[in-house]
């Protein structure tokens, strides 16, 4: 974990300033990039940048050959209008 130095939080002061055109950036590849693997990345680094990434939680049975279920939760946020 690097220490909160003068420097350390120039960069990061510095690296916030280009926020917007960063968000711009990916939005136009959302929108108009030439593959639809670009658009999909593109668009899910917006996603998790506005709503955050969802929360997975992982539970094994504990069989003795793994062969236990599987359960994942998935929180769905949804923004109020």
């Amino acid at each position: 974990m690097p220490t909160k130095t003068r420097k350390f939080i120039d960069l990061k002061s510095l690296a916030r300033g280009y926020t917007q055109v960063a968000i711009r950036t990916l939005g136009g590849i959302a929108k108009d990039g030439t593959s639809e693997a670009s658009r999909c990345t593109a668009a899910a680094m917006l996603l998790d940048r506005g709503w955050g990434k969802p929360i997975q939680q992982h539970t094994h049975g504990g069989g003795a050959e793994g062969d236990g279920p599987i359960v994942v939760h998935v929180i769905h946020r949804e923004r109020k209008k």
